[in-house]
């Protein structure tokens, strides 16, 4: 190399490193295992459980309370949830 390659060489190699760090983590975090795969499947499934026993008892659903009127209970909460999704979209459908 003579003294006009050489910097030339040492940028292309510099470019060359930075445009492939990105692409191998990219590559390393897109490459999940089937392991990998349906433990996010369960962390999800249980996230979204949840979610939706939060909102249960939020509408007056307790699960640790007095089991002798159950079925009926959590119907009431789920009748409340239901009624509050038809509403929401009837008001922001209003002008």
């Amino acid at each position: 190399m003579n003294k006009r390659t050489a910097p030339l060489a040492i940028l292309a190699l510099s470019v060359a490193a930075l445009v492939a760090a990105p692409v191998a983590q990219a590559q390393d975090t897109a490459a999940s295992t089937p392991k990998q795969i349906k433990k996010a499947e369960r962390k999800a499934a249980r996230a979204k459980k949840n979610a939706e026993l939060k909102e249960l008892e939020k509408n007056g659903y307790n699960p640790a309370g007095e089991q002798t009127n159950y079925p009926q209970n959590l119907q009431n909460a789920q009748s409340k949830i239901n009624a509050q999704k038809a509403a929401k979209p009837a008001a922001a459908s209003a002008p």
